[in-house]
């Protein structure tokens, strides 16, 4: 009654295992065979016993039933089998005929031979066993493969299941795949993807919820992360797939917002889950989620065409590669990458998931080992997204480039290049294809690559400038990353461009059919003629094409085409909304805001402001009013997640809590008296940090960026190390102020007299006059305090500790840092460069205080879209926007690439040095088996040869025994004859003397016997071998002589005749 699988209805086969085993064992076997249904046997023949016997009658039986074999060697079995279980005579013969009624069944019965090496193994007993299943032929093709999986057995499945011909019920290897994958099983996958198993079918929303919810796999962090989105989960709760995305946007962080999420996948999931009575839901969720009465939903739920079993996922190796990496089951995720579309999209994706789970798990403070296992899975998936960008790039460039760059409607509109800087995967960023196109959108329409900053300015300060640089073609512009309303303008102008090229192509046509009406009276008749390329052309007979120009476009046309120019309106637009542009005209404008700032602080204030000081107020409220457009702008939807977004650049927060501070000092010194002194001194504090802020700048260059992250890095590290210095200096500031004024009044400058000093010794400032200063009960001196003695002593432990111990600690840990930046600088520029292009482009075109300007005309702009019904959006990223032709030919190069990356990592693993040694080792293990087989097989032979010697030998003792016989019978014949003589009378000399002859020579052969036996050695005692039952055996008639002839030696031998001898034969004697 017992199930493989709680989902199907395959029960648990079972199948009978003989290891040795006695009488009641051949009982058991043949009640098994012969049950209904039968129930299949596996017999281990060398253990011994019963299943000895078993395996030599399984050896020796026919197929068709007569076991004429058998009957031929029944006394030897029966004697066997008295020997093994020591029974009398009618029990081995019922047992020989239990054993006989097996053999009837052999389809039924499989042998396992056990071997002593391991090496030796031609299957595993697990293998038998399946095959035992299989061979009973009770099992349907779908409990064999559930069978097999369950045991993981691919081998077996691939071998005996997936035959030539086999048919399947519909939806047997559905549940195959559900089960292989619940139980992460690569093989098995990988087999029924082989065998026809289609994934987009396969994959429905009721199956993904099962997979995130099933217990079976490696453990995983999911349950830990899913409770940072959902709170107070109670014990048993179902996983939904709205769950499953709220983890996949908290991971991937920034504005990417998984399809689960979605409003449009949300009804979808209502409308399937209500169709499906088997699918438990949690109430609370669902009904919050999925089960309200809003009018609008049910409309939209009605006319989705969803159910149950409607294929809602059209790339579903997708899906099923992020199941994977949540449940972390790195070789199913590699799997999963290796099929369908978007293979380097999908390995960004699963680094960023990965070191976010990582993140997470170190957060929780989980077990080391789990962090730095998603952590090496994370890596595995990095180093596989740059060699197969790298792969790409050596292939296409230009195809590489659009991979890169194009949008990924999958992936939240992301872009590869986007998901590598969320993934923070420098050294994708880092390569020459990644640089190629930032390079290009620093640049954005200008084509300059010589001085081009200095031409950058020049074009600032003189606009007239502009027209005589050197920009791109339209069709250039068209293959470059740009924003969905920089796409936009460009399909206007497209438009309005293929209008007017319409209307000259009329004029054209209309000139031409002037021509040739002209030219028509002239010409002959020609026979219309339709090319392959479908183009109508006149033959006139002669092979000449003269009509085509009536119907074609002049040659030069599509040249000019090709590469077409820009006009003058849309080279001042390239210019200006250029990130060069962006950055030279924001950076010149923050100059003069420093020196106007710088004029302000240095000269004396007046109580009425004055130009300067408006133009810095207008900068300072201009920039504020772009902090706020770039929050409002940003990609995510809900505030705190644009606001989360925005503050990841460090900048962001420190300009707007200097931009607060400047306000507030600016509104405290429009007051009279002393608010206005306060409020200048706001304001010279508050200029420090907009110097400090040049820094940001300096990070755009090649050489100062590095620096300035370098920078960064220190003062992170030394913010940790401030704190021990703060407990060495609060611990010598406290003592010391404490034994030299001890009559203090309580007040707030006890803690500025805490630090002061101290801190200032720790630059070399040890205040000598302080250390020991004169003091007595003298007039104008002042009274010694007692234990002013300690503080010296105080004070050189405080200076040894803090300022040669802490302070060169500090600085081993920024030469540390130094080197460890030093060491990948290049990198980290080039990483930062993303940042800095995108945010530059995102930049409005005048910098402040003229940007006003144009937020008033994205204000305008906003309000007629709302008038106009137009929906917002906030998709500035820079993308690749291309029609479904072009992305599936990319799509194709990319899985082509994915092959070709595939066999050359194969070929490199075969050259490596590692690869080399273990075939090495391989082929040596191989002619060491070798070896070992001829070794076996010499052995064998020297068996044999021992056999036929010992036949031999045993064939000498017979003729010894023999000879022996003949001896004692021809000395019997000699005295018979003797006694006979002495009877008879004895006629005449020459019959005496032929019986003296005769006894004589009868006698001589007695002696020559007895010599023989003498000379022969003794015959050599072999120690027995030990055979397995099946083994060749020596035939069972000549052991029977052997016995024979030990029985009839022992006995005394009947006398036979002796021929006579020829008397005219000279006797030995005679010879001589």
């Amino acid at each position: 009654n017992q199930k493989l699988h709680p989902c199907t209805h395959c029960s648990t086969p079972v199948v009978c295992l003989v290891i040795e085993g006695g009488t009641n064992t051949i009982r058991a076997v043949l009640e098994y065979v012969t049950d209904t249904p039968p129930v299949p046997v596996v017999v281990c023949d060398g253990s011994g016993r019963a299943a000895d016997l078993l395996a030599f009658m399984h050896k020796y039986a026919s197929e068709n039933g007569e076991q004429t074999v058998l009957e031929s060697m029944k006394d030897y079995l029966i004697t066997t089998i008295q020997r093994t279980f020591e029974v009398g005579t009618e029990q081995a013969e019922c047992l020989y005929k239990e054993l006989l009624q097996c053999t009837y069944k052999k389809n039924l019965i499989t042998v396992f031979r056990i071997s002593d090496r391991q090496e030796s193994k031609t299957q595993e007993l697990d293998q038998t066993i399946l095959t035992a299943l299989f061979k009973s032929q009770h099992l349907s093709p779908s409990e064999q493969l559930s069978l097999a999986l369950t045991w993981n057995r691919v081998d077996i499945a691939r071998s005996e299941i997936f035959v030539y011909g086999q048919e399947w019920p519909a939806g047997a290897l559905d549940e195959a795949m559900m089960q292989a994958l619940e139980h992460d099983r690569i093989d098995f996958v990988k087999l029924l993807l082989e065998n026809g198993v289609s994934m987009r079918k396969f994959l429905t929303i009721p199956r993904l919820e099962e997979l995130y919810n099933t217990k079976q796999g490696p453990s995983n962090t999911l349950g830990y992360i899913l409770r940072d989105v959902r709170p107070h989960i109670p014990r048993g709760y179902v996983y939904t797939l709205h769950d499953i995305g709220l983890v996949i946007n908290k991971l991937m962080g920034g504005a990417y917002r998984a399809h689960y999420t979605r409003r449009k996948f949300r009804l979808i999931y209502a409308k399937v889950m209500k169709k499906s009575p088997h699918v438990h839901r949690n109430s609370a969720s669902f009904i919050r989620y999925y089960g309200n009465a809003n009018l609008t939903l049910s409309l939209l739920a009605e006319t989705l065409p969803a159910s149950k079993e409607m294929p809602l996922f059209d790339y579903p190796f997708n899906e099923l590669m992020i199941w994977a990496v949540l449940t972390k089951r790195q070789e199913m995720a590699l799997l999963m990458w290796q099929h369908g579309e978007e293979a380097l999209a999908k390995s960004l994706v699963a680094c960023k998931l990965y070191k976010a789970m990582a993140h997470e798990a170190a957060e929780d403070d989980l077990e080391t080992e789990i962090y730095e296992e998603l952590r090496n899975y994370g890596k595995e998936f990095e180093n596989i997204a740059l060699d197969l960008l790298d792969f790409c790039y050596r292939q296409d460039d230009d195809q590489t480039q659009q991979l890169l760059t194009c949008e990924l409607h999958n992936w939240s509109g992301q872009t590869c290049l986007s998901l590598a800087v969320a993934a923070n995967h420098r050294p994708l960023l880092a390569h020459p294809c990644s640089q190629i196109i930032l390079a290009d959108l620093w640049m954005g329409g200008l084509r300059t690559r010589k001085n081009t900053n200095l031409k950058v300015v020049i074009g600032l300060v003189c606009p007239i400038y502009i027209s005589q640089l050197e920009f791109k073609s339209k069709e250039e512009l068209q293959l470059m990353p740009q924003t969905e309303e920089e796409h936009l303008i460009g399909l206007e102008e497209e438009n309005e461009s293929v209008e007017n090229s319409k209307n000259n192509d009329r004029d054209r046509i209309a000139e031409a059919d002037v021509e040739a009406l002209i030219q028509q009276s002239e010409m002959q008749a020609k026979e219309t003629v339709v090319t392959e390329n479908g183009k109508v052309v006149a033959d006139n007979g002669s092979g000449s094409d003269n009509g085509s120009q009536f119907f074609a476009l002049p040659l030069d046309y599509y040249d000019i085409k090709h590469n077409r120019p820009l006009r003058l309106k849309r080279k001042f637009y390239e210019f200006y909304s250029a990130p060069i542009t962006k950055f030279w005209a924001n950076s010149i404008a923050y100059m003069v805001f420093l020196l106007v700032f710088s004029w302000v602080v240095l000269v004396k204030m007046e109580p009425t402001p004055t130009w300067q000081e408006l133009y810095c107020i207008a900068y300072i409220t201009t920039l504020g009013c772009e902090k706020i457009r770039e929050i409002i702008s940003s990609e995510p939807v809900a505030i705190s997640h644009k606001f989360a977004v925005w503050s990841w650049n460090i900048w962001n927060p420190c300009d707007a809590a200097a931009i607060i501070f400047y306000v507030i000092g600016y509104s405290l010194r429009l007051k009279p008296g002393s608010s206005m002194t306060t409020g200048r001194i706001l304001l010279c504090v508050n200029i420090a940090y907009w110097y400090l802020r040049i820094l940001r700048i300096f990070s755009v260059n090649k050489y100062l960026g590095p620096l300035v992250t370098m920078m960064g890095k220190m003062v992170k590290n030394m913010i940790y190390f401030v704190v021990l210095l703060l407990v060495v200096l609060m611990s010598f500031g406290v003592c010391r102020q404490a034994i030299l004024k001890p009559d203090e009044d309580p007040q707030w400058s006890i803690v500025r007299d805490i630090f002061f000093q101290p801190y200032f010794m720790l630059y070399g400032e040890v205040f000598a006059d302080d250390i020991n200063p004169p003091c007595g009960d003298e007039p104008g001196m002042e009274p010694c305090l007692p234990g002013r003695w300690i503080t010296p002593f105080v004070m050189s432990s405080y200076l040894l500790i803090a300022n040669i111990l802490l302070i060169n600690l500090l600085i081993a840990v920024f030469n540390n840092i130094f080197i460890e930046v030093n060491a990948i600088s290049h990198q980290v520029w080039m990483f930062q460069r993303f940042t800095v292009v995108m945010e530059y482009e995102q930049k409005p075109v005048l910098p402040p205080p003229l940007i006003a300007l144009c937020h008033i005309y994205l204000m305008l702009k906003f309000l007629r879209r709302k008038v106009q019904g137009v929906q917002e959006t906030y998709d500035n990223g820079l993308k690749l926007f291309l029609d479904s032709e072009d992305l599936e030919r990319l799509y194709d190069f990319e899985e082509e690439c994915v092959e070709g990356y595939f066999r050359e990592k194969d070929s490199k693993l075969h050259m490596s040095t590692d690869e080399r040694i273990k075939q090495t080792a391989e082929r040596a293990d191989n002619m060491y088996q070798k070896v070992e087989d001829i070794i076996q097989k010499e052995n064998t032979q020297q068996s044999s040869i021992q056999a036929v010697e010992f036949r031999i030998r045993k064939l000498e003792e017979l003729v010894e025994q023999t000879l022996s016989t003949l001896g004692v019978i021809h000395r019997f014949m000699a005295t018979h004859n003797r006694i006979r003589g002495n009877r008879t009378e004895i006629v005449g000399l020459d019959t005496d003397t032929i019986n003296l002859d005769r006894a004589r020579k009868n006698s001589e052969r007695s002696d020559i016997t007895e010599i023989s036996d003498l000379s022969l050695p003794p015959p050599v005692r072999r120690r027995p071998m030990v055979r397995s039952m099946t083994e060749v055996r020596p035939d069972p008639l000549l052991d029977g002589i052997f016995f024979t002839a030990r029985s009839h030696s022992i006995t005394e031998p009947e006398p036979t005749p002796v021929p006579e001898e020829d008397e005219n034969k000279p006797s030995e004697e005679e010879k001589y």
